[in-house]
């Protein structure tokens, strides 16, 4: 038996489909859009559809911008020479919350998954070795620690490495506060590698 009319019921089984939005949260939001007022409401859709619309790729790293380069791409202050290649846009907006790193990015969309039939034409990778015919010094692979992303920073590191051009990994290890024996091996071993002399 259905608790609510059609259109509630439309509203928030549209808004549970969102990503991290379970049942209660969506009944949540269902209810807070219908109490807004209406130019709210029809401003709240507007957003959303000029989004939809207007917001694609960047042309040179493949995060979403709404122009045809990102404001990281067309900001003539970063060092352009550098490039940290990441998996996905949240893993970019990661590294620009900690302002430390100043050079440019390459968003893969995704990483190399033989069991699930990702392979390396799957993601951005062709785009990355183009963009290696500029001037650039130094990648800098910032994939995640999982399987995945070690097999895809294995793979373009063994792409990029004949290039002349340098390679580096980013350090991974135990978290603040987390206790060794807890800890796995791969990451128990990126520490170990990642060491650095105090």
């Amino acid at each position: 038996m259905d608790l609510y009319s059609g259109y509630i019921n439309k509203l928030i089984d549209e808004l549970a489909t969102l990503p991290g939005i379970g049942a209660k949260s969506a009944q949540r939001m269902a209810f807070h859009i219908i109490n807004m007022p209406k130019d709210r409401v029809e401003r709240f859709a507007h957003t959303i559809l000029d989004a939809k619309e207007n917001v694609r790729y960047c042309k040179v790293c493949y995060t979403l911008t709404d122009s045809e380069t990102c404001p990281i791409c067309a900001n003539l202050k970063r060092d352009h020479k550098t490039i940290m290649v990441v998996e996905n846009i949240r893993d970019l907006a990661a590294y620009e919350k900690t302002g430390k790193y100043q050079g440019i990015y390459h968003v893969l969309h995704g990483a190399i998954s033989p069991m699930i039939g990702i392979g390396p034409s799957d993601i951005k990778l062709k785009e990355l070795i183009k963009r290696l015919e500029e001037d650039v010094e130094e990648v800098i692979i910032a994939t995640n620690s999982s399987l995945e992303g070690e097999t895809t920073a294995m793979y373009i590191s063994k792409l990029i490495k004949p290039t002349g051009i340098k390679v580096s990994r980013i350090a991974s290890g135990v978290p603040v506060g987390g206790d060794l024996e807890y800890i796995d091996e791969i990451t128990l071993l990126r520490a170990l590698e990642g060491r650095i002399e105090l």
